[in-house]
């Protein structure tokens, strides 16, 4: 990436995250409502005409369309820290089934099925019965691959566990 474009995406980013944040706060909401109305209270000033209509819906738009980039720039970065942190977290708990890493990547019907396993196995601990793994392929523990398959260059965590 080129030094010009990383200062434009660090740029984009912080404001992207500052307008989030602005965006989530309940006085945001309060000035929000206020603008909204303060509209509809000058309906009768103007004679609810098509321009008076026209300024709010015109506003209305063009926030929630540039609101909806930025929040999700915000939201897929926050995303990705998340589920690098949580394949982190695997990785490092010797107990933990290494198939867990990288199924951010799966079909939404392979996820059901995963978390399907999962709470069977939490009813099953809640009813008293001892932990088990998953079904599936065989589970490995996260550290034990590592250990016995060194990483190739350009090999990622969740392209192991496949």
């Amino acid at each position: 990436m080129k030094s010009g474009e990383a200062t434009m995406e660090r740029l984009f980013i912080r404001f992207a995250t500052l307008t989030a944040k602005v965006a989530g706060k309940p006085w945001t909401f309060i000035l929000c409502l206020a603008v909204v109305l303060t509209w509809a209270v000058t309906g009768p000033l103007f004679g609810f005409s098509e321009t008076w209509q026209l300024v709010i819906n015109t506003g209305t738009t063009i926030v929630t369309f540039l609101m909806v980039f930025l929040i999700q720039n915000t939201q897929n970065r926050d995303g990705a820290a998340m589920q690098a942190k949580l394949d982190e977290l695997i990785f490092a708990v010797n107990k933990a089934d290494e198939r867990f890493i990288g199924i951010e990547h799966l079909t939404e019907r392979e996820l059901d099925l995963i978390l399907e396993e999962v709470e069977k196995r939490g009813q099953e601990v809640h009813a008293g019965l001892p932990a088990r793994p998953i079904r599936g392929r065989g589970a490995g523990r996260a550290q034990e691959p590592l250990a016995s398959h060194p990483a190739k260059p350009g090999e990622t965590l969740a392209s192991k566990s496949r």
